[in-house]
């Protein structure tokens, strides 16, 4: 996921902030110097890795054509004492979204796609149900920036052991449904990645992973860098290696690198496409990857993507545009960013699975560390200015109560105590009103003492009305987006209302799956229930909306919302579809 507003659960939000010796001071900084940036770069990362249990971590930071420094921390390898460096290789996850992108756009300008015509065209055997007969249609370019409107996922064999090959999807998603219309809402799509990577191949008539590896990884250098179905790197969490699982839709997310080799990447972006004598691309598209695709887009709140690259999420006062692309897998995460007005760029990369904030916090610090070493351009930290708190009003307490979709799932908001409670996650919290008119999120100790927890505490919410939507906007630092939305219960279809009960998954899935699923109605609504034995408190909750006698989709707007739940006729034994599952109902 590509936002800083996707928090990890309470467990990493709990962590005490307990800094074991004080940071680096910068004297005198002159122009071009990087000294105090790789020293206080080198403190902040040992405290992150020692507040995290982070066991591994790897950085380069680049001045337009110049690696100015590379280093790594901890262990590659724990067990056996290997120690990180700047050539371990890690998984980068989707960090290789920017690559499939990068491939998209260099067809491209051979001709042999075009980016705004449907994918069927590059992509014949691509087709998926529509509800929505007035949409745009499904590109190359809304796919490279999130809005194609197809599901996030497909489910059905995604995270196993032994993966099937990607551009298995292509069949599999036939009978499944467009989530969303086109140019609509932003809803990041693994998925969409996956049909692209399926397109380069059948229009370069060579496999993604070679494709990639002659004209991008040698041309540029890249000589510890491919697609792999397989990863072959270790992961950890709390500095206890976890069984890593491989990711089927490739072009999404399997790119194994190191920092090197991606700062070889960083560097043809600053060269306007050229490395060496190559001109891998075109600096008309190096230009266009960093433009701002949805600035006029219906739902953006100011959530602005490219092509293939975020360009929101990271704030640096002075330094013009940021582009971004972080890499999120269960077992570890990485984050990529660069300055192009300023030629300047750093990667971080990680193999553990409690890394997701650090290495966001780490590289964010590293541009604005270098924007000041090379320009001058100082970066004054200011204390957050919190408007007072207050008592919610009548109208608040009246527009939360009720059901919540939210980024962690359905959320539960009762105001009967006079204050606007939440329960999701298996966990309560409490939003708090300001003086300013937005919300704040404390977290509820044992369920009843609400408190401020640090990852919250920048954490700004507040409510807009679009076409009759009630939508929960958060806010944090510079980025916004789709927090939430208020579901309205319109009725449970009779088919479904039959169908409630526990239910599992019809053939073993070699890989991570929850242990329960539960479908029930509360209060009017249809709702699904996830129990996973790898995390026993936590506890995802869906609610559904119906769209046929037979059909029902996930509610709320944007990432993994609008995939269809469907009742499939099968005798007498009751049978759910969903994203490529079966879903068989247990007997008691």
């Amino acid at each position: 996921m590509p936002s800083r507003l996707f928090l990890p659960l309470v467990g990493i939000l709990l962590l005490v902030c307990g800094c074991g010796s004080a940071p680096p001071v910068a004297g005198s900084i002159t122009q071009g110097n990087y000294d105090h940036t790789r020293a206080y770069l080198s403190w902040m990362i040992e405290q992150e890795m020692s507040r995290n249990e982070i066991t591994g971590i790897s950085i380069a930071l680049v001045d337009n054509q110049q690696l100015v420094w590379q280093q790594g921390f901890g262990y590659a390898d724990l067990e056996n004492r290997i120690p990180a460096t700047p050539v371990t290789v890690y998984r980068a996850g989707s960090i290789a979204k920017v690559f499939t992108a990068a491939a998209t756009m260099q067809l491209a300008e051979q001709g042999k796609l075009d980016i705004d015509r449907p994918l069927s065209v590059a992509l014949p055997g691509f087709s998926i149900k529509t509800r929505f007969p007035n949409s745009a249609p499904i590109t190359p370019r809304n796919i490279m920036c999130h809005h194609s409107g197809l599901p996030s996922n497909f489910l059905q064999g995604l995270f196993v052991r032994d993966p099937g090959r990607f551009d298995t999807v292509v069949d599999g998603i036939r009978d499944e449904h467009q989530a969303f219309p086109a140019n609509y809402v932003f809803s990041y799509s693994n998925l969409g990645m996956a049909l692209l990577g399926a397109a380069v191949q059948k229009v370069s008539g060579e496999s993604f992973d070679a494709y990639m590896e002659n004209h991008f990884f040698q041309p540029l250098g890249m000589t510890h860098t491919s697609f792999a179905q397989r990863p072959i790197a270790k992961a950890y969490d709390r500095n206890k290696e976890t069984e890593v699982f491989s990711m089927r839709d490739m072009p999404a997310a399997n790119l194994l690198s190191n920092v090197l080799d991606l700062a070889q990447f960083m560097k043809m972006q600053f060269a306007d496409g050229k490395a060496g004598q190559a001109q891998v691309l075109e600096a008309g598209s190096v230009r266009e990857m960093l433009r701002i695709q949805n600035k006029d887009f219906p739902l953006t709140f100011g959530q602005y993507v490219g092509l293939g690259w975020m360009m929101s999420g990271i704030d640096i006062p002075g330094g013009g545009p940021v582009a971004s692309h972080g890499g999120s897998l269960p077992d570890s995460h990485s984050m990529m960013a660069i300055l192009p007005d300023h030629k300047m760029g750093v990667v971080v990369l990680t193999n553990s699975a409690t890394s997701h904030v650090a290495v966001s916090k780490i590289a964010t610090e590293a541009l604005r560390l270098m924007l000041e070493a090379k320009t001058g351009i100082r970066q004054e930290t200011m204390p957050p200015v919190h408007a007072a708190e207050r008592k919610p009003t009548a109208e608040e307490l009246r527009l939360f109560d009720g059901y919540f979709d939210s980024m962690v799932g359905l959320a539960k908001i009762s105001t009967a105590s006079g204050q606007i409670d939440v329960e999701a996650v298996g966990h309560q919290f409490r939003l708090v009103p300001h003086e300013d008119g937005l919300l704040t999120i404390k977290y509820k100790v044992l369920g009843m003492l609400p408190v401020r927890v640090g990852a919250f505490e920048d954490i700004h919410l507040s409510t807009v009305n679009v076409d009759g939507r009630q939508i929960i906007v958060g806010r944090m630092g510079s980025e916004s987006m789709i927090f939430g939305e208020k579901l309205k219960p319109a009725g449970i279809p009779d088919s479904f209302m039959k169908s409630l009960g526990n239910y599992e998954i019809v053939g073993k899935m070699d890989g991570p799956m929850p242990d329960s699923l539960l479908l029930k109605e509360d209060n009017g609504l249809l709702i699904g229930e996830a129990h996973f034995a790898e995390v026993p408190h936590l506890l995802l909750r869906i609610g559904f909306a119906p769209v046929s006698d037979h059909e029902v989709v996930t509610a709320g707007l944007g990432t993994s919302r609008g995939d269809t739940l469907r009742i499939i006729e099968s005798g007498d034994e009751p049978l759910l579809g969903f994203s490529g599952m079966q879903l068989r109902k247990k007997l008691n």
